[in-house]
């Protein structure tokens, strides 16, 4: 089962940055108005136990009430901003970027260090 984080607070940023090198870090990007965004975030709840992603922390991110952290976290982390997004945070950088249906956590899984 997923254990969404909230990201609300631009300051939180600072935070996932550190913690990036203790342990990978995901964001997932929403759009709660969006039906496309709603499948992709099921599709990452339903394959989130099978990923083995165990030691991530996964932060959420509800774009239409904070976007302005969406724009600083492009900006951060060198990536265009889309919705849905998920973006994999390790050693303070982004090392996998992918949006829409395009999000797959066995790729992440691969990824992580």
């Amino acid at each position: 089962m997923t254990s969404w984080q909230p990201l609300t607070e631009a300051e939180q940023l600072t935070d996932i940055v550190r913690e990036s090198f203790e342990h990978p870090v995901i964001i997932f990007k929403h759009s709660t108005s969006c039906s496309i965004s709603a499948a992709a975030k099921g599709k990452v709840e339903r394959q989130w136990d099978d990923a083995g992603l165990t030691n991530a922390k996964l932060y959420y991110l509800d774009l239409l009430r904070y976007r302005p952290i969406s724009n600083e976290i492009a900006e951060k982390f060198g990536v265009r901003h889309e919705s849905p997004q998920l973006l994999l945070i390790q050693n303070g950088e982004c090392s996998y970027d992918a949006s829409h249906m395009g999000i797959r956590l066995s790729e992440v899984a691969q990824m992580v260090k």
